[in-house]
C-alpha cells in the first residue's frame, strides 16, 4: 500500500474518533482546516512555482 493511501486511511480514522469525542462543530472546522491550509499555501505560490509542483506531481505518479 502507497503511503498517501495510508495517511487517507488513518485520517479517516482519526476524523471518526473524533467525531465520537467532540461536537460536530468543532470536527467539521478540524475538516475544514485540514483542506484548507494545503489549497492556501499552494494559491500563494507564483506562477511558476505552481508549475514546477505540478510537474513533480506528474514525475511521481508515472514511475
Amino acid at each position: 500500500m502507497s503511503s498517501p493511501a495510508k495517511f487517507a486511511i488513518g485520517g479517516v480514522i482519526i476524523a471518526l474518533v473524533l467525531w465520537l469525542f467532540l461536537p460536530t462543530w468543532v470536527v467539521g472546522l478540524l475538516v475544514l482546516a485540514a483542506i484548507g491550509i494545503p489549497v492556501a499555501g499552494y494559491l500563494m505560490l507564483d506562477p511558476s512555482q505552481r508549475k514546477r509542483v505540478r510537474s513533480q506531481g506528474r514525475k511521481r505518479l508515472g514511475s
